[in-house]
């Protein structure tokens, strides 16, 4: 019996789901980096970035080759970055949204304040 999709959907964005992963990502997403070029912009140790990359290898999201002693990444299909660029879109939305839902409580305690406490300012 073969897995549904909705699992294999799952287990990828799993492998999504680290912070060292997707900034990673984002860095290849710009051109293939060498591992010592990622360390400063991840912001994590050696042995752990090491650790992150292997799972990004096995998910398939990058490959590596080795050039010297410099082994370089780069992703395996330029939709890994178009995926991440769809994220920042659905991120943006999703904190406007928030962003106008705060003003929006921001304005009504204002109101609510001074129908309460018969004042022009809140009461705090």
């Amino acid at each position: 019996m073969s897995t549904p999709l909705y699992q294999l959907k799952a287990e990828f964005f799993k492998t999504l789901g680290h912070p060292a992963r997707i900034r990673v990502l984002e860095l290849l997403s710009e051109r293939d980096h060498a591992v010592a070029e990622m360390l400063p912009e991840v912001g994590i140790e050696a042995a752990h970035l090491s650790q992150q990359l292997a799972v990004l290898r096995r998910a398939g999201l990058v490959v590596s080759r080795k050039e010297g002693t410099t082994v370089i990444y780069s992703l395996t299909s330029p939709q890994v970055a178009d995926l991440l660029v769809v994220a920042r879109s659905i991120l943006t939305g999703v904190l406007a949204g928030q962003a106008e839902l705060l003003d929006d409580l921001r304005a009504d305690r204002g109101t609510t304040d001074r129908a309460t406490t018969g004042r022009g300012r809140p009461s705090g």
